[in-house]
């Protein structure tokens, strides 16, 4: 089985099995990572906009986007990572 966050000490016997767990771990990651960053950044813009200036909501929009995009990259490197290991269901 793979793990979903550390290298896994028992790999599956597929090919690139080594490649396949980090891809899934840094999707993982950004996932998680990119998902703090757009929702701290939503309440930057939204629920505490008054406690800001604007330059931090400025920067706080660029962020939403950006973070929005890696976002949807982890989730891809994780697909990819399942779809390797034999997983067709996501």
């Amino acid at each position: 089985m793979y793990s979903q966050f550390t290298i896994a000490n028992q790999l599956p016997l597929t090919p690139y099995a080594l490649n396949y767990q980090k891809c899934l771990i840094l999707g993982n990651y950004l996932m998680i990572f990119s998902f703090l960053v757009v929702t701290s950044s939503i309440a930057i813009n939204f629920a505490f906009d008054e406690l800001f200036a604007m330059s931090v909501q400025i920067s706080a929009h660029i962020a939403t986007i950006i973070f929005a995009g890696l976002l949807k990259i982890g989730y891809v490197l994780r697909c990819i990572a399942l779809h390797g290991f034999g997983k067709r269901d996501f």
